[in-house]
């Protein structure tokens, strides 16, 4: 870029679910923005196998053995097929050490995870944002439901998140679109549920549009295809491509970069201010500065800590902003693979339209009330009811009509519930730099070293339990419980690392998502998270984000910045 032509109002790192809604929002206020992304440009649309049907990808949609030697993290997750392995990195490309396991999953283009993401859409409680002060568990988060409440309401409106309102106090209701209904079986285990158990149960409140939004007009309503992994040339779900983006871009005040890996904050001393980014042109290996009066970090949890990892000075010998010393520890995540499933008898006469890309939800309720449990905290639970289709038949032994007359005809029903639940954060379960190996850029790596421990131990049996207590209380047959690997990483949730927190020298940011010790540079991804939850956090990042733009741009005008 010419000299004098890289000075700008404001940088944003990242594109994804944080870094989209910065731009949004940071453009939408007035201010000339320069939007950083390390991977390739992905404009609305171009979603390569977005209307290829199974048949026609290669290997009928499974990946490779080459594929799973070059993008095996991926696949922990059972996400890796012919039709998304474009999203996912090549981990030889972008290596990263286990000192004890943990699915790093990444996908570095514009837009991020949130072309990938599973659009669950859930506030958090009251009692999430209290309970670490109130059971003296890591620090206590800075802020209450109540100063996020209307930036819920805010990021809802615009987004678009069908949903059910409810009254559950564990689950507040927000902003709905209309809600995406249950098919028979469901309704009968939510009924079954409430009657014998005295237990919730909901549809999943989604990013998906069941119904136009008037300030999106590009935008289309879901057409219940369940391919959003792949992209959707809709526009039915909210991504950055499709949403924040091209409302930035709408502004004139968008300067929008991908191929731009930055690996460092500038800090001037003089100023005591972060005064801009090196960026490492991805392509060219040129490289160049950027400066900006204000910084905001999306670039994902681990991505915006490995930047301020590696950017060290005199000031920040340690990291930048890390005077705390708790950059990078506190690791967290949402647990995953643990659940129940079962046969369902009695509906053979009933079928659904369409493939619903959303599942039903039961909120939290254990450790409420009188409930009490031998660990801390809760979970909740995803999943569903549907019938087996055709490609249950693809190891069949039947051939001509025989199988014609097979996959005619509709399998079994079957139901299943896995569970989400809350990790606590522990100062040694961290990720640190790595200086002795080095990516195919020449940037040091990260090492992850954070496990589960008793408390999540514990709860994951529960959840499984319970799961199928449920199923049993439905009167579903051959109920089975499953428990796959207990390691971070799979529900691709992480947080923490550079939490937010009333005390300085507990905590690397404030209430505004604000670094303590450099007032110009905010962290709004899932890294700030002070606490976990049960619920998926996406809805909470934009939140979080579009307060902290709000506040920025208002110190901006107060000259505090």
């Amino acid at each position: 870029m010419a000299a004098g032509n890289n000075s700008f109002d404001a940088i944003v790192v990242g594109t994804g679910i944080s870094g989209g809604w910065a731009a949004k929002e940071l453009t939408e206020k007035g201010l000339k923005t320069l939007v950083l992304d390390r991977g390739r440009m992905v404009k609305h649309g171009e979603y390569p196998t977005a209307s290829e049907h199974l048949w026609e990808l290669p290997y009928a949609g499974r990946p490779t053995q080459a594929d799973l030697q070059q993008q095996g993290v991926a696949q922990r997750s059972g996400a890796l097929s012919q039709a998304t392995k474009h999203w996912f990195v090549n981990d030889v490309e972008h290596p990263y050490i286990e000192k004890q396991p943990f699915a790093w999953i990444r996908g570095y283009h514009v837009g991020g995870r949130s072309i990938m993401w599973g659009r669950q859409s859930y506030r958090w409680s009251p009692m999430d944002f209290e309970a670490n002060a109130k059971e003296g568990i890591g620090v206590d988060w800075p802020i209450r439901y109540q100063d996020l409440a209307p930036w819920y309401d805010h990021v809802e409106s615009f987004i678009g998140v069908s949903g059910q309102a409810e009254g559950y106090e564990q689950l507040p209701d927000g902003k709905f679109q209309p809600p995406m209904a249950m098919n028979c079986v469901e309704l009968h285990l939510k009924q079954a549920l409430a009657d014998k158990m005295g237990r919730a149960m909901t549809i999943g409140r989604t990013a998906n549009l069941t119904a136009p939004l008037p300030h999106s007009p590009q935008r289309g309503t879901c057409q219940y295809r369940n391919l959003c992994v792949r992209g959707c040339p809709f526009g039915a779900y909210f991504s950055s491509n499709s949403s924040t983006l091209p409302a930035a871009e709408k502004t004139g005040n968008m300067t929008l970069r991908p191929n731009s890996i930055v690996h460092e904050l500038i800090f001037d001393a003089n100023k005591d201010r972060a005064s801009g980014v090196r960026v490492l042109d991805a392509e060219t290996g040129e490289q160049m500065e950027f400066h900006a009066r204000v910084i905001f970090l999306c670039a994902s949890t681990f991505g915006s800590t490995q930047i301020l990892m590696n950017s060290v000075s005199s000031r920040f010998p340690d990291g930048f902003g890390n005077d705390s010393g708790e950059l990078g520890c506190n690791v967290m995540d949402h647990h995953l693979g643990v659940g129940a499933s079962a046969l369902v008898e009695g509906f053979e006469d009933q079928y659904y339209s369409g493939q619903r890309p959303n599942g039903i939800y039961i909120p939290r309720f254990v450790n409420i009330g009188k409930d009490k449990r031998p660990y801390l905290r809760g979970f909740g639970y995803q999943g569903g009811a549907g019938r087996t289709g055709w490609t249950r038949l693809l190891g069949d032994s039947a051939l001509g009509a025989d199988l014609k007359t097979k996959a005619a005809d509709p399998g079994p029903w079957r139901v299943g519930l896995t569970g989400f639940g809350e990790t606590l954060p522990y100062h040694d379960n961290r990720v640190m730099l790595d200086p002795t190996r080095k990516d195919k850029h020449g940037l040091p790596v990260l090492a992850f070293d954070a496990v589960m421990r008793e408390n999540e131990l514990k709860m994951r049996q529960d959840i499984a339990v319970e799961a199928a207590k449920m199923l049993e209380a439905a009167g579903f047959k051959d109920v089975h419980t499953y428990h796959g690997g207990d390691h971070l990483g799979l529900g691709i949730h992480e947080m923490g690392t550079a939490r937010m927190g009333r005390d300085p020298e507990t905590s690397v940011l404030n209430a505004w998502n604000q670094m303590h010790a450099c007032k110009n540079v905010y962290v709004t991804d899932g890294s700030c998270m002070t606490s976990s939850a049960c619920q998926n956090p996406s809805l909470t990042y934009m939140a979080l984000t579009a307060r902290a733009a709000n506040h920025a741009v208002q110190e901006l005008k107060r000259m505090n910045l």
